[in-house]
C-alpha cells in the first residue's frame, strides 16, 4: 500500500477582548506560505452527510470597505471559475461571469 500523503494549511485568528478579530495569519507549507497575513478569509466545506455548505467568514477589524469589495469580486469571479472546472456547465458559468461583471460595474470596480 502506497504511503498517504497529507497536506497542511494552519489559520491563526488573533481576537481582541471582544473576540473580534484583529489578525489573521495562514500557512500552507506545501505552498511555500508560512503565517503570512491577511485581512479576510471566506472557508466553505462540503458536509455531504447533512448536504449542506458549512462556513467560516472572517474579516479583521481594520479591513478598508473598499478592498472588501474587491476581495467579493475576485472571489465570485473566482467560484465562476471553479464552477466551471468542476461542473463542466458552460452556460450557467456564463450566467455568473455576467453577474461578476454587472457586480463590478455597480460597485465601480475595474474587472481584474
Amino acid at each position: 500500500m502506497a504511503k498517504l500523503h497529507t497536506s497542511e494549511i494552519t489559520l491563526t485568528v488573533g481576537l481582541d477582548e471582544n473576540r473580534v478579530p484583529e489578525k489573521l495569519k495562514w500557512s500552507a507549507q506545501d505552498g511555500g506560505i508560512d503565517n503570512e497575513e491577511a485581512k479576510a478569509m471566506l472557508l466553505s466545506v462540503w458536509d455531504s452527510k447533512n448536504q449542506e455548505s458549512l462556513k467560516i467568514d472572517l474579516w479583521t477589524k481594520d479591513m478598508p470597505v473598499e478592498e472588501m469589495k474587491i476581495f467579493f469580486h475576485q472571489t465570485l469571479v473566482s467560484l465562476s471559475d471553479t464552477f466551471m472546472k468542476a461542473t463542466q456547465d458552460e452556460k450557467m458559468t456564463a450566467t455568473m461571469k455576467d453577474f461578476c461583471a454587472y457586480f463590478a460595474e455597480k460597485l465601480e470596480l475595474e474587472e481584474s
